[in-house]
């Protein structure tokens, strides 16, 4: 017995006279310690490598770095894929992958597939896909996409996005049943197989000119960019204003805020040249899913020029300022606007708002300026009728009388007091 602990310790030798020492005191523990040493034995044979003769002979690691552990697919159904190469991803990983969609969109997936070893990176099953999103890289010479694929709230899976480019794809690049369309690009090869695997009838969604566009020029010019700078906090990013939504994007983790969420819309911190969009959302309590609990989520530094598409994008899809929230729920209206003519019960909207309450505290300040206590004494003076009602009573008293109370009240003080003859004799 003694001479398997010895084996299986020999490369600890300090470890080895501690467990001698304890035996000596509980020599009830001996057989713990043997089969302790019988498995560390088994395992040295197994991998002689990691376990050194001695202590000063570390233990030879793998160079290879750790990878996440993700369960793939192995379903008979998801054998049969088409597939896309040398596709540049960005979450949950940056790295170039193969994107495999499986065929059946009831128990398929979407994988990444790292192409020199053939491995499963990650995925996502298509019955946890919410939402799936295909946008323009903003500030790109060449037009490149975006697609972000969101999951479903607490379904444990991660986002993925990765980018296409805006061309064709090269020979062998895909590997589509069916065959490529004539003249199909990386992005319109991608949202047609995505619109015929994903779940509930959902489409990918994609940005709109008629529903938004910034006042800013694409670059090369001949289209209107379809983002917005912005800020959360101090995560620089782009605001798209979609059909069904918001999003923010491209930072991790990327926001999509669907209309249903979204509980008002209204303009803070208004600037000659910024605004911030604040909009408050909704959403179950994580311990408490029948309660909702609401989540204000501010946007900094838009650009001004851009005020008036996003406020008609507001109004068109009845997103009310914070004011107006609760009527909004009841009865969905125009909001954020100019009251129009023959349209009552709306209210001014937040940046006109703003701007009128900017002038009104200018032409206060103007009015401070320019006040002059003396006038409002002189004015507050004018024109007295209970002097008169006095008189027309005859309660007056004469000058002379008058002066003589002034002087029993004041002292010394009503002496330097000067009565000009003029103003005795009106006395």
């Amino acid at each position: 017995m003694s001479q398997t602990i010895e084996k299986a310790f020999s490369s600890q030798p300090d470890l080895h006279r501690q467990i001698l020492k304890t035996l000596q005191t509980y020599p009830n523990l001996h057989p713990l310690f043997s089969s302790v040493s019988t498995y560390i034995q088994d395992l040295k044979s197994q991998n002689p490598s990691s376990y050194p003769v001695n202590a000063s002979q570390p233990p030879q690691l793998s160079n290879k770095k750790r990878k996440l552990s993700f369960s793939s697919p192995s379903s008979a159904a998801d054998e049969k894929a088409d597939s896309i190469s040398d596709l540049s991803f960005s979450i949950p990983q940056r790295k170039k992958l193969r994107l495999d969609l499986s065929h059946s969109s009831a128990t398929g997936f979407l994988k990444a597939i790292n192409t020199s070893t053939l491995d499963f990176e990650f995925g996502i099953p298509y019955s946890a896909i919410a939402t799936t999103i295909c946008v323009p890289v903003p500030e790109k010479a060449q037009p490149q996409y975006n697609f972000c694929i969101l999951p479903a709230e607490r379904s444990g899976h991660e986002q993925i996005l990765f980018t296409v480019p805006n061309t064709k794809p090269k020979e062998g690049a895909a590997a589509v049943e069916g065959g490529l369309r004539e003249d199909e690009s990386y992005k319109d090869l991608v949202v047609r197989l995505l619109n015929a695997r994903l779940p509930h009838g959902q489409l990918v969604l994609q940005p709109d000119p008629k529903e938004f566009s910034s006042s800013h020029a694409a670059p090369g010019g001949k289209t209107k960019a379809m983002h917005v700078k912005a800020f959360r906090g101090n995560k620089e990013g782009f605001l798209f204003f979609l059909p069904h939504g918001i999003l923010f994007a491209f930072k991790k983790p990327l926001l999509f805020l669907p209309f249903a969420a979204i509980t008002s819309i209204s303009y803070t911190s208004v600037l000659q040249r910024t605004f911030n969009l604040a909009v408050t959302t909704h959403h179950a309590k994580a311990e408490e899913a029948e309660e909702e609990e609401e989540e204000e989520i501010e946007f900094s530094m838009l650009d001004q020029a851009d005020y008036a598409a996003i406020d008609t994008y507001v109004k068109r899809h009845g997103l009310h300022d914070a004011s107006m929230a609760e009527a909004r729920r009841a009865k969905p209206l125009h909001v954020n606007g100019r009251v129009e003519d023959g349209e009552e019960g709306e209210e001014e909207g937040e940046l006109e708002k703003a701007r009128r309450e900017a002038e009104d505290e200018e032409d206060e300040e103007e009015e401070d300026e320019n006040f002059d206590p003396g006038s409002a004494g002189e004015s507050e003076g004018e024109g007295g009728s209970s002097s008169d009602e006095e008189e027309e009573g005859g309660q007056l008293n004469t000058g002379k009388e008058q002066r003589d109370l002034v002087r029993e009240e004041l002292g010394s003080e009503a002496e330097e007091i000067d009565v000009d003859e003029e103003e005795e004799e009106e006395l």
